[in-house]
């Protein structure tokens, strides 16, 4: 084999490596039949919300992701796309189902998520969750109701003396 062409696949294994490491989510979707402008829409939307989407060969994400957990190889069949964020909740898998729901020819398969195996339906549900904001938000809401409806009992209470 040529030596050129070893070590740029050696190259694609490292990137591939360090960004799993840095991001600690891999979510591997199948792309048969989406077109080129449709994947880079798709990269477009997934790199504002700091998720990277990359096309790589099979066998060279299965090298750089086994020893990391070798389930991995139970969805690298077929063309796939593989989307990298550090945040699952940061809205970057709800872009990610959104556009799959759009696009029929974009599967999701399932992923590494902190480090474990999940299924699509998995990375679906994550996806519906509301982001940190959210639900930081609405436990705030349920702390601050109890002392509202005292205050609002103390006030209805003292405009009736």
């Amino acid at each position: 084999m040529n030596q050129n062409v070893l070590a740029a696949k050696k190259e694609v294994v490292e990137e591939v490596k360090t960004l799993a490491k840095e991001t600690n989510n891999v979510v591997v979707c199948e792309y048969r039949g989406l077109k080129v402008s449709e994947l880079s829409d798709l990269r477009k939307t997934l790199s504002k919300l700091d998720a990277k989407a990359n096309v790589y060969k099979n066998s060279l994400v299965s090298k750089a992701l086994k020893e990391d957990n070798d389930e991995i190889e139970t969805l690298l069949e077929g063309p796939n796309i593989f989307v990298f964020t550090k945040d699952p909740t940061n809205g970057s898998l709800k872009a990610l189902t959104k556009f799959a729901k759009k696009n029929e020819c974009l599967v999701i398969k399932g992923g590494l998520i902190d480090g474990s195996l999940k299924d699509a339906d998995y990375i679906k549900t994550l996806a519906a969750l509301p982001s940190k904001e959210g639900l930081v938000s609405m436990l705030l809401s349920v702390l601050q109701a109890p002392m509202r409806n005292l205050a609002y009992s103390l006030s209805q209470v003292s405009e009736k003396k």
